[in-house]
């Protein structure tokens, strides 16, 4: 999502409305999976290309937009329902509406886990919200010898309203691994991780507003910028994360048959 060269930039308007467009747009999508509500597309790249453009949607009956747009926002709630989290925090604030935060995850094993370091801004439009954050780099926290830092070039939510008490969610991504991925990791993702995932956020959709009641329920900086205790931090401290200068590793050797069970799941 990055204009090009080092500049680290807060999205506008016009960023957001692109990435709805790209959310409600067909052309040029390719349909990879269709079952029980969940959509999921991917385009432009070969199949063997590790840095693909997912897109993902599912119908969420019973879940207003607004509550789904909390679930996303609470850093605290995550830890419930984000089982492939291991670690997420805020670094510090740029406006009322972008952050700098962390967040690694768990990669199906054999492979080895990533995290990333995003400059995320949110936008609610009427009664839709959308959610964008690309990767920069922040002095303080760079890349871990226990993770392989990956790259977010696009990454995002559009949550629609759908009717009274209901929604419809798309998240759409383009990451780059930085590693050479077998095959099999590429399918696995739009064919049982992107699916699964979906119907996580779903899930806590449903289950977050008696969460909400007995977790600090008056609590939301998203919505009451005023709340917001993170140290301030300046777009001059950020830069640009460009993919060519982490190490990549090459992963494509590692067979589907040593995947654990659990991950198996779809």
């Amino acid at each position: 999502m990055s204009r090009g060269g080092d500049m680290v930039y807060i999205p506008d308007d016009s960023d957001f409305s692109s990435f709805r467009d790209q959310c409600e747009s067909l052309e040029g999508w390719h349909c990879r999976y269709n079952k029980a509500g969940v959509t999921v597309w991917s385009q432009g790249q070969e199949e063997s290309c590790t840095v693909q453009k997912i897109k993902t949607r599912i119908s969420c009956k019973d879940v207003p937009a607004e509550t789904l747009y909390d679930v996303l926002h609470d850093t605290r709630y995550r830890k419930k329902w984000d089982s492939n989290m291991i670690e997420t925090y805020d670094i510090g604030r740029l406006t009322v509406n972008a952050d700098v935060g962390y967040y690694s995850w768990k990669c199906p094993s054999p492979l080895k886990n990533r995290d990333f370091v995003t400059l995320r801004s949110w936008l609610p439009l009427g009664n839709d919200y959308m959610i964008i954050n690309y990767s920069v780099k922040h002095p303080k926290y760079p890349p871990r010898k226990d993770f392989v830092r990956a790259v977010s070039l696009q990454t995002g939510y559009l949550i629609k309203a759908n009717g009274a008490g209901a929604c419809i969610l798309y998240y759409l991504t383009q990451v780059d691994p930085r590693g050479s991925l077998p095959k099999w990791v590429v399918n696995r993702v739009s064919q049982f991780v992107a699916p699964k995932a979906m119907k996580k956020i779903y899930k806590a959709g449903l289950k977050y507003p008696e969460w909400k009641r007995k977790h600090d329920p008056g609590y939301k900086p998203w919505v009451y910028p005023e709340q917001n205790t993170l140290p301030s931090v300046s777009l001059a401290e950020l830069s640009v994360q460009h993919a060519d200068s982490l190490e990549n590793i090459d992963e494509t050797g590692l067979s589907e048959d040593h995947l654990s069970t659990s991950d198996h799941e779809a």
